[in-house]
């Protein structure tokens, strides 16, 4: 588990980097009323699908899945932050508290129904709620952190070869490009300085031309 100021430090850069990534979709994004909330309790529900709620019948929990669901939804919830107009200091010394807490609740279902009540009761993110459902499928901060650095390096590799304009290639010799960073990310050091760009840079010579 990362300590207090490791956990500032990552939280710090996934701030700065998600403001980069909304900023390289809009310019404008923090006026634009998107509804970041609502992203967070429809990923909640869909996550609900990968982990199995249905009584009726066996279900296997597909953890890696389930991992990618909360990040997605730190994607949400750290725009939600910015979106109050507290400055990053003050929002990653919150979050850092909240993600690093005594786990709550033992039951990822409920844990997760506590992160999609607060999205659709109070339009806001439960930070200590997604921490209990880390929690359950084995994932701390620093195994967040990586997911985190990858998946939005993925979404800038996207905007710059084509995304928007419908001609970036999602299959590399046979593989999804998720498929392709999950590889390329346990190959690198996360606590690199410049993982980030190693990582952008294993991308591209990954990428088919």
């Amino acid at each position: 588990m990362s300590d207090l100021l490791t956990a500032k430090n990552q939280i710090s850069q996934m701030l700065t980097m998600q403001d980069a990534m909304n900023s390289r979709v809009s310019e404008t994004w923090r006026d634009n009323g998107y509804e970041w909330y609502r992203a967070i309790w429809v990923e909640c529900a869909e996550m609900l699908d990968h982990h199995g709620w249905k009584w009726w019948k066996h279900q296997e929990i597909d953890v890696a899945q389930v991992q990618l669901e909360l990040v997605d939804i730190f994607h949400f919830g750290l725009s939600l932050r910015l979106m109050t107009g507290d400055n990053v200091e003050s929002i990653t010394n919150e979050l850092a508290v909240e993600l690093t807490q005594t786990p709550q609740e033992t039951d990822f279902k409920l844990a997760l129904e506590q992160l999609a009540s607060s999205a659709v009761t109070d339009k806001a993110f439960n930070a200590q709620a997604l921490a209990d459902c880390m929690h359950l499928m084995s994932m701390d901060l620093d195994e967040l952190f990586r997911q985190y650095v990858g998946k939005n390096t993925l979404n800038f590799f996207r905007q710059d070869h084509g995304y928007k304009e419908g001609s970036y290639i999602k299959v590399w010799q046979g593989e999804e490009d998720n498929e392709v960073l999950a590889k390329l990310v346990k190959k690198l050091d996360a606590s690199a300085n410049d993982f980030q760009q190693q990582l952008y840079d294993a991308l591209k010579a990954h990428y088919p031309n």
